[in-house]
């Protein structure tokens, strides 16, 4: 089963939910914001895809973060616990399927990758 994790709000998370729909594959939405997400999933994430594209620098949440907190993600395990702190901080969506995992939303990728 494909999963999808992010926030029902994003607009890249409606695309890819979108897309999906479209093209008739089933998949189980997860909304960490309301629902959390748990170091077991952050650290195979950041393992597979590396904690710098995992997190989100660019989103409001880092940006809103004081100066210090920042300045404490420095490796994978900070850079974890601050998205456990802050869910949103998470590039989305994040879509797992059998052993793949894809971040964002590329339509040309997710039409090789589903195809």
């Amino acid at each position: 089963m494909t999963k999808v994790y992010g926030i029902t709000n994003c607009n890249t998370v409606k695309k890819a939910r979108n897309w999906l729909a479209e093209n008739n594959i089933e998949y189980e939405f997860h909304d960490y914001k309301k629902l959390g997400i748990d170091k077991t999933h952050l650290s195979k994430w950041c393992q597979k895809l590396g904690w710098e594209t995992v997190l989100n620098r660019r989103g409001m949440m880092w940006r809103k973060s004081e100066e210090n907190r920042k300045l404490a993600v420095v490796d994978m395990d900070s850079a974890i616990d601050f998205m456990i702190e802050t869910p949103t901080s998470i590039k989305r969506p994040i879509i797992e399927f059998d052993d793949e995992l894809l971040i964002g939303f590329e339509e040309a990728k997710y039409q090789t990758t589903f195809r």
